[in-house]
């Protein structure tokens, strides 16, 4: 086997080992409000949010420290208003992304919840074409089209009617909103990223994020509220260090070796991932409807994040 071919072997293996990590995010949070707390009720998604960010901040203050030992030769030194937009950006795309994601998987199962936070490369389409004036081409309104005619699929027969009804469709546009974020997060910090580094760049946000985290929880919660079960404890250690912190390192490297079209390809299991342990390890309901419009979501994502050769 050839060096290069080893090469983006590893690259294959670093993006689907990252994709498969990241996709078990909303499956640990499921985990962890299943759990009785002391109070009889579940872990709250500001406790929870709380202890995701901070558990991964030694994470990523280590990665920031040695990037600023180790700096690349093409990394330029942050000005004011660099460090302003890694702020707000990491504010959206961080901190408010994952907030109201937390927030709406109280009301939404994990399959469906990942297959609208899928979305966002649409939204990273619409959103250029709105504030960047760049016009979709044919294919790429044809993967709008595709996409969200999967997702009312999905979601066609789950609106039942009272409270519960309510709740659900209250989750599922927490979520949108969250893929939302994410996208204007994408999109804005997409010439930071040039600028700075994708290492640097995505470590300073995180950083950052986790100041309004931990603001929110000694403003909203007591200190009693971490005397959490030693089981949400473990959920929240998982899924700081092998869904948050180990996806980013996992995925930056994959992208650097194999490339965004390949990498697309394998970000494709992600939902797929999500759905089939949310049926084996949360028992939620898993039909061929839900499969018919997963899929045709997942086909209209990678019309858009896969870019046709020359």
């Amino acid at each position: 086997m050839s060096s290069s071919t080893s090469y983006r072997g590893w690259g294959v293996a670093f993006a689907f080992a990252g994709v498969v990590a990241f996709s078990f995010r909303p499956f640990w949070i499921k985990l962890a409000y299943g759990v009785p707390t002391v109070t009889g009720h579940p872990v709250s998604p500001v406790t929870l949010l709380f202890l995701r960010m901070l558990l991964s901040l030694p994470f990523f203050l280590a990665i920031a420290w040695w990037l600023k030992k180790n700096p690349s030769g093409g990394e330029k030194p942050l000005t004011r208003r660099d460090w302003w937009a890694v702020a707000g950006l990491g504010f959206v795309g961080y901190y408010l992304a994952s907030f109201l994601d937390f927030i709406g998987l109280q009301y939404v199962g994990v399959g469906v919840g990942r297959l609208i936070l899928f979305l966002y490369p649409t939204l990273v389409l619409l959103l250029s074409f709105l504030f960047l004036r760049k016009p979709p081409q044919r294919r790429e309104v044809t993967a709008l089209v595709v996409s969200y005619s999967g997702v009312a699929l999905v979601l066609s027969n789950q609106f039942g009617s009272g409270t519960a009804g309510k709740l659900f469709l209250l989750g599922v546009l927490l979520i949108f909103a969250s893929a939302l974020c994410y996208a204007v997060y994408l999109v804005a910090g997409s010439q930071m990223v040039k600028r700075i580094g994708s290492m640097r760049f995505t470590a300073y946000t995180m950083i950052v994020s986790t100041v309004p985290a931990v603001v929110q929880f000694f403003a909203l919660e007591p200190l009693s509220a971490l005397e959490l079960p030693a089981p949400v404890w473990t959920y929240a250690i998982v899924m700081a260090t092998f869904s948050t912190v180990l996806p980013v390192f996992l995925q930056s490297e994959a992208l650097k070796r194999i490339g965004a079209n390949r990498f697309a390809l394998i970000g494709a299991i992600g939902p797929v991932t999500t759905a089939i342990a949310g049926a084996l390890g949360l028992e939620e309901t898993f039909t061929w409807l839900q499969a018919a419009g997963g899929a045709l979501v997942i086909f209209g994502v990678l019309l858009v994040s896969l870019k046709p050769k020359a």
